[in-house]
């Protein structure tokens, strides 16, 4: 699990195809105090399993699966990424409970200044946009955000000048895409009731289900 709170800017320093996938040579942009062989780094809002740390570089695999649902295949050599290691239970979660799986992958509608501040809004399939909140949080290419707001197709956020400058965000144009993973409660939240609804015959003692939400005063 992540939190959403880049912790610093790699390079993609090589890139070869590997059955099917690819391979990524990577060099973190910040030190990484004792590597574990096969921890998970998420690279971009995905997360990777890193081996064969040598030096100041590491591998990670990426399967067929995870290009056909990420951006991963249009990095390039060179190309700057966000990086952040795995959350451990002591640490502060700044962010968002994030797991590095992504939801979809969306288009950068529109990015303009508001005073030191940047807007961009993005794309949203229709099949998403109930799990998308004003004030809710979204994760960006690996970045935890708060929803500024959503309309039917797109929801916008409001980049901090900090935030622009310590991760990629800065270099994001209209018409780029980017990895979206949404919040993971409203998804389990929705299972949950969804559960409930599908077995109305069961017991109030038996999980939670809309009767015992609206036996105590949740809706």
């Amino acid at each position: 699990m992540f939190t959403g709170i880049i912790q610093g800017t790699g390079k993609l320093i090589e890139k070869r195809i590997t059955g099917g996938g690819v391979t990524f040579r990577i060099e973190p942009g910040t030190s990484l105090p004792d590597p574990c062989e096969g921890e998970s780094i998420a690279i971009n809002g995905v997360c990777l399993t890193a081996y064969s740390f040598h030096d100041v570089t590491f591998l990670a695999d990426v399967s067929p699966e995870t290009l056909s649902r990420t951006t991963l295949g249009d990095l390039s050599v060179g190309g700057r990424i966000n990086m952040e290691r795995a959350l451990r239970l002591s640490d502060r979660l700044g962010g968002h409970i994030v797991s590095g799986h992504v939801d979809c992958v969306s288009q950068v509608l529109e990015k303009r200044p508001a005073g030191d501040f940047t807007i961009l809004s993005f794309s949203l399939p229709e099949r998403l946009e109930r799990y998308v909140i004003e004030k809710g949080s979204v994760t960006i290419d690996g970045i935890s955000l708060t929803v500024n707001s959503c309309d039917s197709g797109r929801f916008s956020v409001s980049i901090i000048p900090h935030t622009l400058q310590a991760t990629t965000l800065d270099h994001l144009l209209k018409g780029g895409r980017v990895n979206v993973e949404l919040d993971i409660i409203g998804k389990y939240v929705e299972k949950l009731l969804l559960t409930g609804q599908k077995a109305p015959a069961r017991s109030e003692a038996e999980g939670i289900n809309p009767g015992f939400l609206a036996k105590h005063g949740f809706y």
